[in-house]
């Protein structure tokens, strides 16, 4: 499972020229080395929003990865999880579709998704994936 994904983002002329400057001064070893601190000073500059907004929603922050043993138990003792993640989500191989119906009502995710195709087929109506808002499709 990578660390990391990948963006695409699209710089106008001016903006491209200015980074590629910064790199040429030794300011930043390449383009993505500029970008990745640009981001992680906005990150840093809005935490106390994310931290508002994850408390507020109940959601973790990482990677959650859910697995059938832990649907399993739910099931028998007749509860439904409701799932935030800011981060990475991640519905075990192990987990069939059936299962992942009977026991998860709703998934609000900002940012991946990790589940066999069956699964992600079976939860499409109950997952709110905000990164789509901007991509257009889920992973």
């Amino acid at each position: 499972m990578a660390d990391t994904e990948k963006i695409t983002i699209n710089l106008g002329a001016v903006d491209l020229g200015k980074i590629d400057l910064l790199v040429d001064q030794g300011l930043y070893s390449n383009r993505a080395d500029l970008i990745r601190t640009a981001i992680r000073q906005q990150l840093e500059r809005h935490a106390d929003v994310v931290q508002q907004t994850v408390t507020r929603r109940e959601m973790v922050v990482g990677v959650l990865i859910v697995g059938k043993r832990d649907l399993e138990s739910r099931r028998a003792r007749g509860e439904k999880l409701r799932i935030g993640v800011v981060g990475m989500l991640v519905i075990s191989s192990d987990v069939d579709e059936d299962l992942a119906r009977a026991t998860i009502e709703s998934i609000d995710l900002f940012g991946s998704f990790r589940a066999s195709a069956a699964v992600k087929k079976a939860l499409a109506g109950r997952v709110r994936q905000f990164a789509t808002l901007y991509r257009g499709s889920t992973e």
